[in-house]
C-alpha cells in the first residue's frame, strides 16, 4: 500500500526554527509591531530611532563609547577586554546561535521598514539586543550603579529601535537581551579577573 500524498495545506508548513517560533510568539510580534505603529511616521522618532540601529551596527556604538571611556580612565586593558568580547559575543550569536534559526525579517514578510542596512542573517535572535546587553553587563564590572544606568538606556535605545524600525520581531529583541546577557555574565566573570577594577 503506498504512503499517502501529502496535503497541500501541509507542504512547506513552518516549524520552530524555521520561520516561526510558534503561533503564541507569532501573536505576540503583531500586537507590539501595531504599538510601534502608532509612533511610526514622526519626523523626530524615525530620525532617532534609524540612527540609533545604525549606530549598533558591528557594535560600533559599544566600541566607540569603551574607547572614550578608556581614554578617560587609562584603562587601555578594560578597552580591549570590551573589544575582544564584543568580537567573541558576536561570532557566537551571529555564525552559532543565528545558523539555528531562519526566520524572516520583518521586512521579508512584506512590511514596510526604515531605510536602514538589511542584514542577511536569521531574525532570531537580534544581535543589537544581544550586543547591547553584553556590554552593559560587561562594562558594570567597572563602572558605577548610576553610569551603568546610562549604559543601560543607551542599550535600551539601540534594542528598541530594531523593533521600530521593522528589522527585527519583538521576540527577536528579547531574545537577544536573553542571550546578551548570559555571555555578558561569563565575560563579567573573565573581566574581574583580568582586568578588575
Amino acid at each position: 500500500m503506498s504512503a499517502p500524498a501529502n496535503r497541500p495545506d501541509d507542504a512547506g508548513a513552518p516549524v520552530p526554527g524555521e520561520g516561526t517560533l510558534g503561533p503564541v510568539v507569532e501573536r505576540f510580534d503583531r500586537r507590539v509591531d501595531a504599538a510601534f505603529d502608532q509612533w511610526r511616521g514622526s519626523e523626530m522618532l524615525d530620525q532617532l530611532f534609524r540612527s540609533a540601529s545604525t549606530a549598533g551596527d558591528f557594535s560600533l556604538v559599544w566600541h566607540a563609547l569603551g574607547g572614550i571611556r578608556g581614554l578617560a580612565t587609562r584603562r587601555a586593558d578594560q578597552v580591549l577586554v570590551l573589544a575582544v568580547g564584543l568580537g567573541l559575543e558576536s561570532l557566537i550569536v551571529n555564525q552559532g546561535i543565528k545558523r539555528l534559526f531562519r526566520r524572516p525579517r520583518p521586512t521579508e514578510q512584506g512590511e514596510s521598514g526604515l531605510e536602514v542596512r538589511q542584514p542577511s542573517t536569521s531574525s532570531f535572535p537580534s544581535g543589537h539586543a544581544s550586543a547591547a546587553t553584553f556590554a552593559v553587563v560587561l562594562l558594570s564590572t567597572w563602572e558605577r550603579p548610576t553610569r551603568v544606568a546610562g549604559w543601560a538606556a543607551v542599550g535600551l535605545l539601540v534594542a528598541t529601535s530594531r523593533v521600530y524600525v521593522r528589522i527585527h520581531h519583538a521576540s527577536d529583541v528579547i531574545g537577544g537581551v536573553l542571550v546578551g546577557a548570559g555571555l555578558g555574565l561569563v565575560a563579567k566573570r573573565v573581566a574581574e579577573r583580568i582586568a578588575p577594577r
